[in-house]
């Protein structure tokens, strides 16, 4: 598979992005690496949730129904995203390890070929998103008006999927060049294009009508076309597909497996997350639309909060990916070892403001008094989770890194659905904690998987290390 590409190595060396060298992930200091890769990928992610906020305050300013029709739709929403970013973080792995290995031929090759799976993937999606949809809103409670301001929004979603989709496979690829900065630039772009568009189209004017939150779906899924315009302009000129055709971009045997393999698991886990954010919803609902308002307005509070966990994780991944190619396990232990130091500082001020400041973030959401007080308490006990996070995302990063991605699978369907699925169920419907009972058992669930996880990272790590020194 390496053969067909080895002309070409040459000018994809000289194309690096930003103007970077492929090697300099596996040579310069690695805590300058970490800030390198993570602040554009922070800041870029900064703008990615700024831009969930816009649409949800213009929701709000539609209305309190519009506003839980949006948070009802986040679970749904995120399979899209778990497939995209997952076969995405799949495709990082092995373009990374190809070019620590000094495959870059292979790299190459791997590259075009995710990018073919992304568009199979894509046309699964539209389908079976638009056919399972109504199903899954009405498990959530949805029904009339409330159900139909739900599917409208997300049948815009599920018919512009290609375009979510191929987004992430594209920026795979610059994530496994060492470039988080032209994927920072796009999610910048767009959440200022976003808060021109959403006003535009809900309201209407200059010859476009009035969409309500149709209008906020038109909205997303216009700036993602272009996002798979500018980002696939920065692949090409990179030179890492040069020489190649449309023909290699059909995966063979080989090639699909790799992918799957890596892939599948990653989409998987963040799939859990998504179904995790389901089966929340599912007992927040039982509390009213006010309370799945709120807990869908206090999730983007805490996204904006993880943005650094995020840049953190991709850098974690595309580090460890080439230094292991390259066998230089003591660059991954550093990288690992660095991430966690990094995430503690910045948590520690994330943690204080989110406690503190829990009022008057939800208030940006809502003026419904019950909407904002649900929202608060909820964020008072988040503020103690949010290190956990750190410690989950950047082990379960360095595992992928190494190329063993199935542990996120299994960590997730235990924290996502499994844990919560039973000790939701015994806290709401057995003792009758209420709402509160759901907030503390987030805390207790996801401490547990992060602890859990670092011992096992660690041991792992260790053994792949002692195999391949």
């Amino acid at each position: 598979m390496t053969g067909e590409a080895r002309p070409c190595e040459a000018q994809a060396a000289r194309a690096a992005p930003s103007g970077q060298r492929f090697g300099d992930l596996t040579s310069l200091p690695v805590p300058l690496l970490v800030r390198r890769l993570a602040v554009p990928a922070s800041v870029g992610l900064f703008f990615s949730t700024m831009y969930n906020v816009v649409d949800t305050v213009f929701a709000g300013l539609i209305s309190t129904r519009a506003l839980a029709a949006l948070s009802l739709s986040l679970p749904v929403f995120f399979i899209i995203i778990a497939a995209g970013s997952g076969f995405g973080t799949g495709a990082t792995a092995l373009i990374g390890n190809a070019f620590g290995e000094g495959d870059r031929g292979k790299a190459g090759l791997m590259a075009l070929k995710s990018l073919g799976v992304g568009l199979g993937i894509s046309a699964g999606l539209t389908v079976s998103g638009l056919a399972v949809s109504p199903f899954l809103f009405t498990a959530l409670g949805a029904s009339g008006d409330y159900l139909n301001t739900c599917l409208v929004y997300m049948r815009i979603i599920f018919l512009g999927t290609v375009f979510f989709v191929m987004v992430y496979m594209l920026n795979a690829v610059l994530y496994a060049l060492g470039d988080t900065r032209s994927f920072r630039n796009f999610l910048i772009a767009g959440f200022f294009l976003n808060v021109g568009l959403d006003p535009w189209f809900i309201y209407g004017g200059l010859g476009v009508p009035g969409m309500g939150i149709a209008g906020i779906a038109l909205a997303t899924v216009l700036i993602q076309v272009i996002g798979c315009v500018y980002l696939g302009w920065r692949v090409a000129v990179t030179g890492i597909l040069s020489c190649l055709g449309p023909r290699d971009a059909v995966p063979d045997r080989d090639a699909l497996g790799e992918i799957l393999r890596q892939g599948f698991p990653a989409m998987v886990n963040l799939l859990t997350v998504g179904m995790g954010i389901f089966v929340i919803t599912y007992f927040v609902s039982v509390f009213g639309e006010k309370a799945v308002a709120a807990y869908g307005s206090a999730m983007r509070v805490e996204q904006i909060v993880l943005i650094p966990t995020i840049g953190l994780n991709t850098a974690t991944l595309a580090l460890v990916a080439q230094n292991n190619g390259a066998r230089l396990y003591d660059r991954v232990r550093e990288a690992l070892r660095s991430s966690l130091i990094y995430g503690a500082v910045v948590m520690a001020g994330g943690m204080a403001g989110v406690f503190l400041l829990a009022r008057p973030l939800m208030g940006i959401f809502t003026d419904d008094a019950a909407v904002v007080e649900i929202g608060a308490v909820y964020l008072r006990i988040d503020a103690l989770v949010l290190y956990a996070y750190v410690v989950l995302f950047v082990h379960v990063a360095a595992l992928q890194g190494i190329k063993r991605p199935f542990f996120a699978v299994w960590i997730g369907v235990a924290r996502q659905i499994v844990l919560p699925g039973a000790v939701f169920g015994v806290l709401v419907h057995g003792i009758g904690t209420g709402l509160l009972g759901i907030w503390w058992g987030i805390f207790g669930i996801t401490w547990a998987a992060a602890l859990f996880t670092a011992i096992y990272a660690r041991r792992i790590l260790n053994r792949a290390f002692e195999a391949g020194g």
